[in-house]
């Protein structure tokens, strides 16, 4: 089992930075990528950014140049930095974990975008 635990939501104005963090527990020697999801109520849940333990990252196209996820295997946790936000990125944001042939989940964060 790995547990997964996310902070570093909150209200931020467009333009503004957010650090989001996920602090893994439990199995983590099991686990092979990393990842962050984000899901706006009435849309399906996309990902957002991913890393694996070979450091391979991937981003979907409306977050390059602005988010960069890294991780730190010292802390078991993996960082989603966030630059110009825009309103559209407003979403519930998930962290997610890959072991074996099981996935899981945090609870998500919310991060709002606003004036």
């Amino acid at each position: 089992q790995v547990q997964l635990v996310e902070s570093g939501g909150g209200l931020v104005q467009p333009g503004g930075s957010l650090r989001l963090s996920c602090a893994a527990s439990g199995r983590i020697s099991s686990i092979y990528a990393m990842g962050w999801y984000r899901q706006d109520p009435g849309k399906q849940r996309e990902l957002v950014a991913a890393i694996t333990s070979g450091n391979y990252t991937n981003y979907v196209d409306s977050v390059k140049g602005r988010f960069t996820i890294s991780r730190d295997n010292a802390k078991n946790t993996v960082y989603l930095q966030m630059n110009s936000l825009k309103p559209e990125d407003t979403a519930v944001y998930y962290c997610h974990a890959v072991s074996g042939l099981d996935d899981y989940w945090g609870q998500g964060t919310q991060v709002t975008v606003s004036t």
